[in-house]
């Protein structure tokens, strides 16, 4: 890779020879800085991640100066030709919205030429996503330096890089770069909250502002929730007491850069530098309380890291990796806005990740085994707060992502969220739509078990519930629990072992279960592969245990034989399902309620109706999702772009139907005009060659075969052979048979 950066950095310190950012820094810093946040996000070998680099350093060069597409096509190849002319596409389009957004009698609503331009956009990155993987890099930059342009325009710029490009890389599952750029956005749209917030956060996290450690946190926040009009105030009493005029720049410095939470050596050396630049330098607060906040983190991963050495007996021989990661100041006043609560309730502001090693997938269900392990050494060491455990793993999100998520208070008697999962899982989570897309020629082969929409992912990875307090938090989980019926699949936890079992008796509305476990059905394996298709030969083993317990009549606890043994369980104020001795004592041991999508709910029940009756089980077989084909059936790479597709095309709608939000209203009722909110197209994806068709809205599948010149052919629609006239769908697979 060296040798081809190094050379790209040559063209671009020729091509921008003279040329001056408003910083006064020469161009070129521009192309360097942008390479570098590339080099962040791809892998670090493989032609299409160096090409991806390369097009990052040359990516204004046909722009802003004299030399030609041409030129670079010669000197580095075409397919760096192609994303350099891609990204030159994207930033012409992008320009072009922002104009026709300027002469707009409403500028907050999309007219029919931005709204098709936006398409046309969006269909251009679906062919390539490392296009707006560059851009995106190259937006980073230029907010890192935004302190340079005048005030209103600073803010403009940032009010659509939070609309427009934040959004973007969410779609894309860039998280980090995502949560960087919310920040600096924030910086400058709400200097006064990002302040107040940052100085909230280092106050609750300094190792000195608390003192003790309470066995549970308190239900009630001992901070007043966000209210704008006191933050304001007391910043400007602050302000008047410390002298910290702060200025954009200050602010921005205050952001960390992603690449330093990912890198631990990098933070470190972050953490020292700032540390001399504060004690010889006198800088603002915002600066020292952003210093806190990582040192916060090192604190946590330290005293987590010393405790994982102690405790070797979690599983012998398992590689665990373990990083941080601070949730963007923009993430947590948002939620503290939709949830109404205050700073200190908001559990996922700090979090730890423990990756458990799998050796590629081989060694899952020991790996899944470790987890519990681990989340047994968390709660030991520190105090978890009640109904904040949640387990992705057994339950994963209807994205497939899975997790062990638990909120503890931390060693400075703040919440702390840690999040345990094994390295598939964690690749499954964290590689975005565009990082899939690269990663496909290095051969580190990820997951694609179900159709991911990493945006659902990072929603569903930080979710905390937030109640006002713990009776309610109760109650809502003994409505959730009471119509569990008999013979509902669960698992036994205890330690790392993990045991099927299934629901014998239900007693006290769902807050007591009877439950039968066998010692002889290790359920790690199953567990790891939750959501994968095809699932009747697990499923039968909980079937077979239930009608065992039933032809046997076990009915009470200790009932069973040497490898079935019946127990009872109390739904705790944790949310938990906790063993109960024959004394009424909880014990560790804990159960989790296996929940079953609608399909599986049908196959399950049918499979116990089988075993019950004496029916062939053989006979029965899991029904396919579509969304759910793996490679076996379909080509990786067509079916990642029908994934990206159907991504940018719902992020494409949800900006579409934000944007109509803004429209004056009529009669009480907001007025959509249809040409700036329908485009009258629907696009869809040609199987088995990808390529993209756009139909006007209304096609129907015999217009789609009339399309490609086989009209009165058979045609199915997402693997399913469908009639005629049926209406085709924005992100449809069509494919025609001869």
């Amino acid at each position: 890779m060296q040798r081809q950066v190094q050379k790209a950095i040559a063209f671009a310190k020729k091509a921008h020879h003279g040329q001056l950012r408003k910083t006064g820094d020469p161009y070129l810093t521009h192309c360097i800085h942008t390479g570098r946040i590339l080099a962040m996000l791809v892998p670090s070998s493989g032609k299409r991640a160096v090409d991806t680099v390369v097009a990052g350093i040359l990516h204004d060069v046909i722009d802003d100066t004299c030399e030609s597409l041409h030129s670079i096509e010669g000197e580095f190849g075409n397919d760096v030709a192609k994303l350099v002319a891609g990204v030159s596409r994207l930033s012409h389009i992008n320009q072009l919205l922002r104009r026709n957004r300027r002469i707009n009698v409403n500028p907050d609503t999309l007219g029919p030429e931005e709204a098709n331009n936006l398409r046309v956009m969006l269909l251009g990155m679906v062919d390539d996503p490392r296009v707006v993987l560059i851009k995106l890099a190259d937006r980073l930059h230029n907010m890192r330096t935004i302190y340079v342009l005048p005030l209103p325009k600073a803010q403009a710029v940032a009010k659509e890089t939070l609309v427009i490009w934040c959004s973007l890389a969410s779609r894309l599952g860039l998280w980090a770069l995502k949560a960087e750029m919310e920040d600096l956005c924030f910086a400058v749209l709400q200097p006064q909250v990002f302040r107040k917030m940052r100085a909230d956060l280092a106050s609750m996290w300094s190792t000195s502002s608390r003192a003790g450690n309470p066995r549970r946190i308190s239900a009630r926040a001992s901070l007043l929730p966000l209210d704008e009009k006191n933050i304001a105030s007391e910043d400007k009493g602050s302000m008047a007491i410390d002298e910290d005029i702060t200025s954009m720049k200050d602010l921005l410095e205050a952001v960390v850069p992603f690449d330093i939470l990912l890198d631990r050596r990098k933070r470190n050396k972050f953490l020292n530098s700032l540390r001399s630049t504060l004690e010889t330098h006198s800088k603002p607060k915002v600066l020292r309380d952003a210093g806190i906040a990582l040192a916060s983190l090192v604190v946590c991963e330290e005293a987590l890291e010393r405790e994982l050495i102690i405790s070797t007996s979690y599983v012998p021989g398992m590689e665990v990796t373990l990083s941080s990661r601070l949730k963007s100041l923009y993430g947590i006043y948002s939620k503290m806005k939709r949830k109404d609560v205050s700073i200190s309730k908001v559990y996922d502001a700090r979090a730890l990740r423990v990756v458990v090693g799998d050796k590629n997938g081989t060694l899952q269900g020991p790996a899944v085994q470790c987890c519990y392990s681990l989340l047994n050494i968390v709660h030991k060491l520190w105090t978890p707060i009640d109904g904040e455990f949640d387990d992705y793993i057994v339950n994963p999100k209807p994205s497939g992502y899975q997790s062990l998520h638990t909120a503890v208070q931390g060693p400075d008697s703040s919440p702390l969220e840690v999040q345990i999962r094994t390295q598939r899982m964690h690749e499954y989570a964290e590689h975005g739509l565009a990082a899939h897309w690269l990663y496909k020629e290095t051969g580190n082969k990820l997951s694609s078990i179900n159709s991911m929409d990493e945006s659902e992912i990072e929603a569903s990875s930080y979710i905390s519930k937030d109640l006002d307090n713990q009776n309610s938090m109760v109650d809502d989980l003994f409505h959730k629990y009471s119509s569990l019926k008999v013979g509902h699949p669960v698992l036994r936890v205890e330690g790392s072992h993990l045991l099927a079992a299934v629901i014998i008796r239900v007693d006290n509305d769902g807050r007591e279960l009877l439950v039968a476990v066998s010692f002889g059905l290790p359920a790690s394996e199953a567990v790891a592969a939750r959501r994968s298709s095809f699932q009747i030969k697990r499923w039968e083993a909980y079937a077979r245990l239930y009608k065992k317990v039933s032809d046997e009549w076990w009915c009470e606890p200790g009932h069973g034989d040497w490898c079935t043994c019946l127990e009872k369980y109390t739904l705790c104020r944790d949310g938990i399902y906790h063993k109960q001795d024959q004394f009424g004592r909880l014990l560790p041991t804990f159960i989790q309620v296996i929940d079953l999508t609608e399909q599986e709910e049908s196959e399950y029940w049918d499979l116990v109706s089988a075993v019950f009756e004496g029916r062939q089980v053989d006979s029965l077989t899991s029904r396919p999702n579509f969304e759910s084909i793996t490679s076996t059936s379909m080509e990786a790479s067509i079916n990642k772009k029908v994934r990206l597709l159907r991504t940018m095309l719902r992020w494409e709608e949800q900006l579409r139907s934000e944007a109509s939000l803004g429209q004056p209203k009529h009669g009480g009722k907001p007025y959509v005009n249809p040409g700036s909110v329908v485009l009258g197209e629907v696009v869809i994806v040609c199987w088995p060659h990808g390529g993209i068709m756009r139909l006007r809205t209304g096609s129907t599948a015999a217009d789609a075969a009339r399309r490609v010149g086989l009209d009165g052919k058979l045609v199915l629609v997402n693997g399913q052979l469908v009639l005629p006239s049926t209406e085709l769908k924005d992100g449809d697979v069509v494919e025609v048979r001869m």
